[in-house]
């Protein structure tokens, strides 16, 4: 089985706009550009808001015991259902964690992570 990782990195707003530009001007050009994927942030201070002890313990036991809702994800981390809820919204607002919409009674939304390990990338 391959092991599928996702990439963080920082970048300032000025590196990531000098990347779209090279990409764009490539695609212009009708050369072919290499897929990427990855989360970037600014600065380590906003990983380290994004990625707090409590959200990797997330998504540790998101990846692990693949729970069928986030009540019962709230259940199996012993925390307070509306914390759980706050902190799985935010992890899939940075793309860390997908949502999938279930339809069983009221409704459940499952959630999922889609990788094997996240590599942080610091150019210096």
């Amino acid at each position: 089985m391959k092991v599928r990782d996702i990439k963080i990195s920082i970048k300032s707003d000025k590196d990531l706009f000098k990347e779209v530009k090279e990409v764009w001007e490539k695609l212009e050009k009708g050369e072919k550009v290499k897929k990427h994927e990855g989360i970037s942030f600014e600065n380590l201070d906003a990983i380290r808001k994004v990625l707090t002890e409590e959200r990797l313990r997330i998504l540790k036991t998101v990846k692990k015991e693949h729970p069928q809702s986030i009540y019962e994800l709230a259940k199996m981390l012993h925390r307070d259902i509306k914390n759980t809820f706050n902190d799985v919204q935010f992890l899939a607002q940075a793309g860390l964690i997908e949502l999938k919409k279930i339809k069983d009674g009221r409704g459940k939304t499952m959630p999922r992570v889609n990788y094997d390990r996240i590599l942080l990338e610091i150019a210096v």
